[in-house]
């Protein structure tokens, strides 16, 4: 009797002693946070772009490093859902696959999609990340090669696909003194660039950063024309009623509205990328 006694204040005791011990909280507030979504797996956020990825969305094709805008991005994302770049996984998804229906094998995808209706039918979009700007090309030796300023353009022939914000800001914007040319397509414009039946063309800023680097031989990206928004607009890719869906989309809402995807916007795409708004 005498020994279950002193067994049951034993327990008590290491009991009290167990309520006062301090306790270590260290993160514990963004690995709760973290935690508590569902992801792909417990604890890690695996997100998906594209091999391979292009400057100066992906540096040297390595989204790991955070070097580039859409890796930049990827990881503020991830910072607000409270994951630690520890706990983020890359996989490799092609822009087919990350369109398409059905579920995926990622949480949410980065790979300038355009937010789009028709997409919007079998995918959940995040609020949009970036939107696109228009931008100037034109060719080592063409008559804009030096061109720096508004004032430099006006005196060129400028040519633009019809029906786009490209053909719009090139009218308004630029204001030539030579009527823009329209053509049907981009690859129409390019075409028109290179036999040099026009100076400049005028396309949103993701398709010159893309025919400079890979299509143009000489293609010279001269800058971005101010106040020129309203193209297209890129979204995290979700699956359809992901459960994810409102915590990433308040993630880039909260980096928006912080001054966090501008920041990031003018070091890749403005000063990286070698594309000042031209004024």
């Amino acid at each position: 009797m005498r020994r279950s006694r002193w067994t049951t204040l034993a327990a008590l005791v290491a009991l009290t002693l167990a309520a006062c011990a301090p306790t270590d909280d260290t993160g514990s507030s963004d690995d709760a946070t973290a935690g508590a979504l569902p992801t792909v797996t417990d604890g890690v956020l695996t997100i998906a772009t594209s091999d391979p990825a292009y400057e100066p969305w992906v540096v040297d094709n390595d989204p790991t490093t955070g070097e580039g805008f859409e890796s930049a991005v990827a990881y503020a994302v991830a910072d607000q859902l409270g994951f630690d770049e520890d706990h983020v996984e890359w996989t490799v998804a092609s822009f087919d696959q990350i369109i398409a229906p059905g579920a995926k094998d990622f949480d949410f995808a980065i790979n300038q999609v355009s937010i789009s209706d028709e997409r919007r039918a079998n995918l959940d979009f995040s609020s949009p990340y970036y939107t696109t700007s228009q931008a100037v090309v034109t060719l080592e030796g063409a008559a804009g090669a030096d061109a720096t300023t508004l004032a430099d353009l006006k005196a060129l022939k400028i040519g633009a696909m019809v029906g786009t914000t490209s053909l719009t800001a090139a009218q308004e914007t630029i204001d030539p003194t030579t009527p823009v040319s329209p053509f049907n397509d981009n690859d129409q414009v390019k075409q028109a660039l290179t036999a040099g039946l026009v100076d400049a063309i005028v396309v949103d800023l993701p398709t010159a950063l893309y025919i400079t680097a890979a299509e143009l031989d000489g293609g010279l990206l001269l800058g971005q024309l101010p106040d020129s928004a309203g193209g297209d607009q890129f979204g995290l890719v979700l699956d359809k009623g992901s459960a994810l869906t409102a915590a990433v989309t308040d993630a880039v809402d909260a980096l928006s509205e912080d001054g966090t995807l501008g920041d990031l916007e003018a070091e890749w795409l403005t000063d990286a990328a070698g594309a000042p708004v031209l004024q």
